[in-house]
């Protein structure tokens, strides 16, 4: 049920709902006039929002902008756009959203009841002002613009407040359920990292009664947890989300609108904007669509053109300026080369005097190929690779110049091809075209991804324009269905020579997929239909190729590099002889980028079952490098690495027998810690049978708090519960790296008794730590390296209490001369201080001739006998090297 807001209340009441006094401040600037800011926390319906409003010199009232920033940031990041607007003749009131930077309350989406009556009640403060146009008492001339979460309000609150008189949305989401669920499959990337932002940090003041779920209210947190755990959106996770979107109330929308949208965005797409532009050009709305080059995945977001242009747009339907240009109905960045100056791609414009929307000038290309079988794999992994949040870096924005990555597994995909282009062909708009699936699922669905590359004339270099993927769900495929793809709308030229390719894959990183493996078989019924929106011009290029054309080899010869780099070499066989061995190092080396130096070199040793193995070594003695090669995240240069036999390669299928305890492992701090280790556990795809997760947790001891919230928990706790998250399902081979880290003395022999227990059921543990004293009490043997070099390996007890290292006690201290003398006698090691003396380790040496030695040279010695302490022994071993 939608709530449509009253008119609210005269200017007088509206001050007496929103209490706050601020200080008004000049806001220094290099150019006049100067800007002045009043900070006020106004409180609505007993939330307290933390508000800045700005204002230029001049006297009069002029229009007022409210401006909203984006989700998981605060009324800060848009500080320098109000300053800007304040100058150029606006009065300007930016917010922080409930539950972000310092206000008060719950996230609930922008909901109309909540976030959406924020913006009314801000637009009653704004009617009281002095200094603000008014076109009838308690209606201030008042424009909304805002980025993504801020974005969607300025929309939402034109469709629930008739007061609004113009808004500029950018890189925002018209329906929140399409966006997150596309065609019904679940976006669980993009909406980990949503609800992840949204739960970064406290929320400001007292925690609501029965507050469990961080920042969002308790039916958000609720929604996530069905979908997430699920992997499938459900009917009314969609309808909670769609009450909260534009759409919800787009008939109502009818004030001039300037949508700008990012070609660079897997999470709110072109199709987002273009549902927009269809509505509201519908309702008669005057609207501008511009497609920047940039957006959520990185890019060039153009903002100080966009500013300017959303300044203009004001100025024509908030101060009536008629003499402004808007700029086109339609514009679109190309990237038009690299700059030689600063190696920046530069951008030029395609403009047209409407919108040609997203299916304008199509022209067919027929696809080659027969039908073609492919497979689900078991727990939809290894995933293909399109876009990756937070990770793109803006290379999506580059795939216009041929630079791109991505991957698909063998298969796990069907792919066809047209024909090589003849003439250049640029696609502005959405693909489409016509498949028939059949599933092997029991229930015969399936769930596709399915993108459009652009193959080179070799064949193999292929770009995924702007990294997008369409992702669909299908019902009833078993004896086959017939349905028409519509791929990402994508601005796009297709060079002379090469070529369109239709992937459709099983499986992709940045979504979620069925656990259980399936067969799926596609076959094309129909061409492959592109639009071309005929009636766009495009500015001349700036530069003539030559300027940019090498450096851009260069980078793509770099990205073909990588793309090589990554493809699996065949796997060596398993050896049998080593199939109860649960680690055997052999030469392993991996140089530093630039090869000039090693950060693990020619390191061999071996770990056998039931041993708690300490792996010891001064910063930089390569131990993280050489679990990340143990745990498959990089590859070695030289050496190999064997887990019961069977060779370490990035996805290889034993690691599955190989748990990892990372420091700073991540959980949902709402829910509770059996909640968190369930839902990583269906996150795996694999049976809940399967998991041992009492075994996991009465190892962990973690007792009555696993049925509390996870922001309850102390650090030790947290450790505790990371450390029950790696032991699920039992691993033979339990890897540690610095387990202790935070942790108060009580908690460090906690987490040592956890190792024993785990090891005592004769599974191995590997243990990385700086905590010497620990190391010696709870681990059976040790590897000391240093300099990416192995030192000494072998029991602990015989490295702590070795003959060949001597304990020397002084009367007084001696000369570091005299040290350094010592280390150099024949039949030493290596000599080094310690508490009370020296630690001297013999490299043949007699003890009885070292310490005629010592009284030779004098030193004032009261006592040689053999040292007990592994921290002695540690600074012997690489006291030589240090």
């Amino acid at each position: 049920m939608r709530l449509r807001l009253p008119r609210w209340a005269a200017a007088c009441a509206a001050l007496a709902v929103l209490a706050g006094a601020g200080t008004w401040t000049a806001v220094a600037q290099d150019d006049p006039p100067p800007v002045h800011r009043a900070d006020r926390m106004l409180d609505v319906d007993g939330v307290r929002l933390d508000t800045s409003y700005f204002t230029g010199a001049g006297d009069g009232r002029r229009p007022a902008v409210l401006l909203g920033h984006g989700f998981g940031g605060s009324k800060d990041d848009v500080r320098a756009q109000a300053e800007g607007l304040a100058r150029d003749g606006y009065a300007v009131l930016t917010w922080s959203a409930r539950g972000f930077g310092a206000s008060t309350g719950e996230i609930g989406l922008n909901d109309p009841d909540h976030e959406v009556k924020d913006v009314a009640k801000l637009i009653d403060w704004l009617a009281a002002r002095p200094e603000v146009l008014l076109d009838k008492p308690g209606d201030p001339r008042v424009g909304v613009t805002g980025a993504s979460y801020g974005g969607a309000i300025s929309l939402l609150a034109a469709g629930h407040d008739p007061r609004v008189d113009a808004i500029a949305p950018q890189i925002t989401y018209w329906n929140l359920a399409d966006a997150l669920f596309p065609n019904g499959v679940f976006k669980k990337l993009w909406a980990g990292i949503f609800f992840s932002t949204g739960n970064t940090g406290e929320r400001p003041g007292p925690p609501a009664e029965g507050d469990s779920c961080g920042r969002f209210t308790a039916e958000l947190c609720s929604l996530y947890r069905r979908v997430a755990v699920s992997g499938k959106p459900d009917a009314a996770a969609r309808a909670l989300l769609e009450a909260r979107s534009p759409s919800a109330v787009g008939a109502r929308v009818k004030v001039p609108a300037l949508l700008v949208q990012g070609q660079s965005d897997s999470l709110f797409t072109l199709a987002q904007s273009d549902a927009m532009a269809r509505t509201l050009t519908a309702n008669g709305a005057p609207v501008a669509v511009d497609w920047i080059a940039g957006g959520h995945d990185g890019g060039d977001r153009e903002t100080e053109r966009v500013e300017h242009r959303i300044t203009t747009w004001f100025d024509r339907w908030l101060k009536h300026d008629t003499s402004v240009d808007t700029g086109p109905a339609f514009r679109v960045s190309r990237t038009g080369g690299v700059d030689s100056t600063d190696g920046q791609a530069t951008l030029r414009a395609a403009t047209a005097d409407r919108y040609p929307g997203l299916t304008s000038g199509t022209t067919s290309l027929a696809l080659g190929g027969p039908p073609q079988t492919f497979t689900n794999p078991p727990g939809a992994a290894p995933p293909a690779v399109s876009a990756v949040p937070g990770l793109g870096g803006g290379l999506s924005g580059l795939s216009s110049l041929g630079v791109g990555l991505s991957l698909d597994f063998p298969g796990q995909h069907a792919r066809f091809d047209a024909k090589p282009q003849a003439e250049a062909l640029r696609i502005t708009g959405t693909p489409t075209v016509r498949v028939k699936v059949t599933s092997t699922a029991a229930d015969g669905s399936a769930v596709l991804f399915a993108k459009v590359y652009d193959v080179g004339p070799d064949g193999r270099q292929q770009v995924l324009p702007a990294q997008l993927v369409t992702p669909v769900r299908v019902e009833g495929a078993k004896a086959g269905r017939l349905l028409t793809l519509t791929l990402p709308a994508i601005d796009h030229e297709v060079e002379a020579g090469h070529r369109l390719r239709l992937v459709v894959a099983a499986t992709d990183l940045g979504y979620a997929s069925p656990a259980v493996p399936a067969g799926y078989t596609v076959a094309v019924e129909g061409p492959l239909t592109v639009p071309t929106a005929p009636g766009l011009s495009t500015q001349a290029a700036a530069l003539p190729w030559w300027v940019w054309g090498l450096p851009l080899l260069g980078l793509a010869g770099a990205a073909a590099l990588l793309l090589t780099a990554r493809r699996k070499a065949a796997a060596p066989a398993p050896d049998p002889e080593l199939a109860a061995v649960p680690l055997q190092i052999t030469g392993l080396s991996k140089k530093y980028k630039g090869g000039d130096r090693y950060s693990v070199r020619d390191l061999s040793f071996r770990v056998e079952q039931g041993q708690v193995l300490g792996l010891l070594g001064p910063n930089g003695a390569g131990k993280t490098t050489t679990l990340r090669m143990l745990m498959g995240l990089i590859t070695p240069d030289e050496g190999e690495i064997r887990v019961f036999g069977q060779a370490i390669r990035p996805g290889a299928p034993v690691l599955s027998r190989v748990g990892a305890f990372v420091e700073g492992a991540g959980f949902l701090p709402h829910l509770s810690g059996r909640e968190n280790l369930d839902l990583y556990w269906k996150a795996t795809g694999r049976p809940a049978e399967d998991a041992h997760v009492d075994e996991a947790l009465r190892i962990a001891n973690l007792g009555g708090a696993l049925e509390r919230a996870v922001r309850t928990y102390s650090q030790g706790m947290r450790q505790r519960l990371a450390l029950a998250q790696a032991m699920l399902g039992l691993p033979d081979l339990l890897i540690l790296d610095e387990p202790t880290n935070g942790l108060d003395p009580p908690q460090i022999r906690e987490m040592r008794e956890v190792m024993i227990r785990y090891a005592a059921g004769g599974r191995t543990v590997i243990v990385s730590s700086h905590l010497l004293a620990e190391v010696e009490q709870s681990c059976t043997h040790l590897v000391v390296m240093d300099r990416g070099q192995l030192v000494q390996a072998g029991p602990t007890a015989e490295i702590t209490g070795s003959g060949d290292t001597l304990l020397v006690t002084l009367r007084g201290t001696v000369p570091d001369a005299l040290v350094e003398k010592i280390g150099t006698l024949p039949g030493v090691g290596s000599a080094a201080r310690t508490d009370g003396g020296l630690l001297v380790r013999l490299d043949g040496a007699d003890p009885t001739a070292l310490i005629g030695e010592l009284v030779r040279l004098d030193v004032p010695l009261t006592g040689v006998g053999p040292h007990r302490r592994l921290e002695d022994a540690f600074l012997t071993l690489i006291g030589g090297a240090a």
